[in-house]
């Protein structure tokens, strides 16, 4: 399945529609969908030098749990990786219940993850960079109490925007990677890190956007992560019932059936499980958030690398041809092309 080239613009994906149909059921009739384990459905091995990837996540943790193993993957052949973090996750609850203390204000709570994220990164081998913004938190009741003031969801885009612009036209990625437009689940700052990263991914190359930040760079391509998609989950669900194990995933997938929520397409699988450890380090790091004998790390690993061996994105954007599947983020992308 080929790009549709437009007379003028970038290059934009023609894709099927959504769910269980159009480009999944296409890699399902490649043999990329059960048991990718038998079969190379990835990324080379070889080094790959002058590539630059930028991964762009709401809050500390976020960069650990979506896309992680892909990151620590390219990384490790020599891709250029850096994960841009909005916000310093100050307002977020602690989530494990062995974390021995609680942070007295959202002050501490910021310099605990700051040391989190340090740690993150260094389990994969990336680089990283802070935006700077303040975590909106996650509202709840009904009806939703306001956000608080001076919060990332409540910036001006522009201005939101704008040290993103001029972080991407100073590392000039080939490729981007952030959220869909609903955030991958219904909070303030997932929806705002994906309009911040569409933004920038749109306005870096045009010189007459966001002045005095830097001379123009235009991204080759911007991916969606889906981390979370039925599909994964009940692929993975279904191979821990019939090891005759306890299924964390089964009350996730009926609720999430009932929903009826469309999948997003899926176009590109990376194959990546050499570095699920990786992942799980990252994620480990992140000890406010994340239970070591929690839900991430309830499936064990050699049955999770058996049937489930990829992270899956949705190509949004592409400036460069390429064909669907995919299973490389720069497919289609040679360094000594940099314009």
């Amino acid at each position: 399945m080929a790009l549709l080239v437009g007379s003028s613009g970038p290059i934009v994906p023609h894709l099927p529609a959504a769910g269980a149909s159009g480009v999944v059921r296409e890699c399902e009739r490649m043999g990329a969908n059960r048991h990718l384990g038998g079969r190379t459905v990835g990324t080379t091995d070889a080094p790959r030098t002058g590539l630059r990837l930028m991964a762009v996540h709401a809050h500390p943790d976020d960069e650990s749990s979506k896309g992680a193993a892909t990151t620590a993957m390219y990384a490790a052949q020599g891709v250029e990786v850096l994960v841009v973090t909005c916000t310093g996750g100050e307002r977020g609850s602690i989530l494990n219940p062995r974390y021995p203390v609680r942070p007295s204000s959202p002050e501490e709570m910021a310099d605990i993850r700051r040391e989190e994220m340090a740690a993150a990164a260094a389990a994969l081998g990336v680089r990283h960079h802070w935006l700077g913004f303040v975590d909106s938190g996650l509202p709840e009741g009904d009806p939703l109490p306001p956000l608080p003031e001076g919060c990332f969801a409540l910036v001006p885009l522009e201005e939101a925007a704008g040290p993103l612009v001029q972080l991407v036209r100073e590392f000039r990625p080939h490729v981007m990677t952030t959220y869909d437009p609903t955030g991958g689940y219904p909070h303030p700052d997932h929806v705002m890190c994906h309009k911040v990263a569409a933004e920038a991914f749109a306005a870096a190359g045009q010189a007459d956007r966001y002045r005095g930040r830097g001379e123009p760079w235009a991204p080759h391509k911007l991916y969606y992560n889906h981390d979370f998609s039925l599909n994964r989950i009940s692929t993975v669900h279904q191979a821990v019932v019939d090891a005759g194990l306890e299924s964390p995933f089964g009350d996730w997938v009926a609720s999430r059936a009932m929903r009826e929520i469309p999948e997003r397409q899926v176009t590109t699988r990376v194959r990546c499980a050499d570095h699920f450890a990786d992942r799980d380090a990252a994620l480990v790091a992140h000890a406010t958030q994340i239970d070591p004998e929690g839900f991430f790390f309830a499936v064990p690993r050699d049955l999770e690398i058996d049937v489930w061996p990829v992270e899956e994105y949705e190509l949004a954007e592409s400036r460069v041809p390429t064909t669907f599947p995919e299973d490389d983020l720069f497919a289609g992308i040679h360094p000594e092309d940099d314009r």
